[in-house]
């Protein structure tokens, strides 16, 4: 287990009927609240964390400064994150650490160029 796997204790109120559900709930799984709440949590986290809306509110959030890089590859994943990343830089336009194309003869001096059908049958009709 790492560290950030840890339990930590968490403190919320929430409406008398929801507690008295969710134990009734446990009760009939023969588990606990907390394992419950848990499990809740990170279905919630999941489904939201997949979500175009979501998704886009974090791309936003980066883009006008309001997160960071971390807290945005902790919400989307760092794949996501660092396409996040490459597409900011491109917006402030700043350099990518990318090397320049070089110089050199695509074509070799053997260019040619092409008519299209309908100018070619044109052509040999006059």
């Amino acid at each position: 287990m790492s560290a950030s796997d840890e339990p930590r204790r968490v403190h919320f109120q929430s409406p008398e009927y929801l507690v008295d559900r969710l134990d009734a709930i446990a009760d009939l799984f023969e588990t606990d609240r907390t394992d419950l709440l848990v499990e809740a949590i990170r279905e919630y986290i999941e489904e939201t964390a997949d979500s175009d809306n979501f998704r886009t509110l974090v791309a936003d959030k980066y883009y006008d400064g309001a997160i960071e890089y971390e807290t945005v590859e902790q919400l989307v994943g760092t794949e996501t994150a660092h396409r996040l990343r490459l597409l900011r830089r491109d917006l402030d336009d700043e350099p990518l650490e990318i090397d320049a194309p070089r110089e050199t003869d695509i074509y070799h001096g053997d260019a040619a160029s092409v008519v299209p059908d309908d100018e070619e049958s044109a052509q040999s009709e006059k």
